[in-house]
């Protein structure tokens, strides 16, 4: 990594406006997909300011620094989409909506951006339509294998007009989980909209705001998310290009996302789903900023009831493993200070790219899951804490016999048996 591949966002990413108030300072954090091997010896690395930021225009949140995509997304980046089964399952249910919802025509062309390992798209290619992946990693490679065609690069409007031009409009213009990642957010847009034909639709997933401040998932801040978007913002963005939001659904995916459908204005009947989630929205205080001022007040609360769970575990001589290395582990092991001698290891499924390296800017390994059922370490300390209702009866049946440390949204220890 290199000095000055950053830098400070001085604006709004949607209105302009400098007008920017602070949420959350977490630190000096490193890329969350920057892990080196187990056994190198520790080198210099970059860490990059982490400032969670609101917008009172445009009612926009986001970070205040922008990373190099190169650094956060490099060829080898390890995450792929379709070794977790939520989001199979999800990308199976997005086909199934847009087949269902939005009248596409077989054969017509399906274009997703940021298309992973092509799991999203091999549904569509199974249903008979034309697929395209934009994709700037090495994941690229898996959906080739799978028979997504793939375009290896970064996506920008240069990106979409190449791709026009080679390969025709689409009938349907997918982003999920990347939407809120990639930088010139106007230019995306102005990308997406030369990609779609007249009648086109754009659908975009998304962490979800409402459920971050709910659950307080400050742990899904890193420097890959750019934006965290409620509907209120992301009408505003679309709104900007010409797009209408016509329809909007909630998800079970990232602890919390929402699925927006967008079209050239006045094409499509716009839903009750959206007057009634701007309501909500608001309702719930997403347009004040003290809401946002208590959530960075109850993250400072929870770093402190999470160390004192850990604090009381190490005095009483007994051992800790995490459980699960989502990128969103990274921004709480840093944020509260967590290393090798408060969590052992770090355990993972077999196959993850993950494992035999270190969790970034730490010293803890990320070791194949079977370690966790050899050991019996006293407690497991549950990183993918989202999805803590499916992880704990799975890892007991496995045979795991310890105790359970589920971080968020409040710390607590849960005691549960095989019965």
């Amino acid at each position: 990594m290199r000095i000055g591949s950053s830098r400070c966002i001085s604006r709004c990413q949607v209105s302009g406006s400098e007008n920017l108030e602070s949420i959350l300072f977490l630190g000096y954090v490193p890329p969350v997909n920057y892990m080196q091997p187990v056994g190198s010896r520790p080198e210099e690395q970059c860490m990059y300011p982490l400032e969670l930021l609101y917008c009172p225009d445009s009612h926009l949140v986001q970070i205040g620094c922008e990373v190099d995509p190169e650094i956060l997304f490099p060829p080898e980046y390890p995450y792929t989409s379709g070794t977790t089964r939520i989001l199979r399952e999800n990308f199976a249910d997005l086909y199934e909506v847009c087949r269902e919802r939005l009248g596409l025509e077989e054969g017509s062309l399906v274009v997703d951006i940021g298309s992973n390992d092509g799991t999203l798209l091999h549904n569509f290619l199974s249903g008979g339509y034309q697929v395209l992946g934009i994709e700037p990693t090495d994941r690229g490679a898996l959906a080739e294998a799978k028979g997504v065609r793939t375009v290896n690069r970064f996506f920008s409007s240069r990106t979409a007009t190449e791709v026009a031009r080679e390969f025709g409009q689409a009938a349907l213009v997918t982003a999920a989980n990347v939407f809120a990642h990639i930088q010139e957010i106007d230019q995306v847009v102005d990308g997406i909209l030369e990609l779609m034909d007249e009648d086109g639709v754009f659908v975009s997933e998304s962490h979800y705001l409402l459920d971050l401040i709910h659950t307080l998932q400050f742990d899904t801040v890193y420097h890959e998310h750019l934006r965290y978007y409620s509907l209120h913002s992301l009408q505003a963005l679309l709104e900007k290009h010409g797009l209408e939001v016509f329809d909007v659904q909630r998800i079970p995916t990232h602890g919390g996302s929402i699925r927006v459908f967008a079209s050239r204005k006045g094409k499509r009947c716009v839903s009750a789903s959206v007057s009634a989630l701007l309501a909500e929205e608001e309702a719930a205080g997403l347009l004040c900023f003290d809401t946002y001022r208590e959530f960075g007040r109850r993250v400072m609360q929870f770093k402190l009831d999470l160390m004192n769970i850990v604090r009381e575990v190490k005095q009483e001589g007994k051992r800790i493993y995490g459980i699960g290395a989502p990128s969103r582990a990274s921004t709480l092991i840093t944020y509260t200070g967590l290393d090798h001698d408060a969590v052992t290891s770090v355990m993972e499924v077999a196959g993850s790219h993950k494992i035999g390296r270190y969790m970034p800017g730490t010293r803890i390994p990320v070791e194949e899951e079977t370690r966790l059922f050899e050991d019996q370490p006293e407690y497991a300390l549950l990183f993918s804490w989202h999805i803590a209702d499916e992880l704990m009866p799975k890892l007991i049946e496995k045979g795991f016999k310890g105790d359970f440390i589920v971080p968020l949204p409040d710390p607590r220890v849960l005691s549960i048996r095989k019965s």
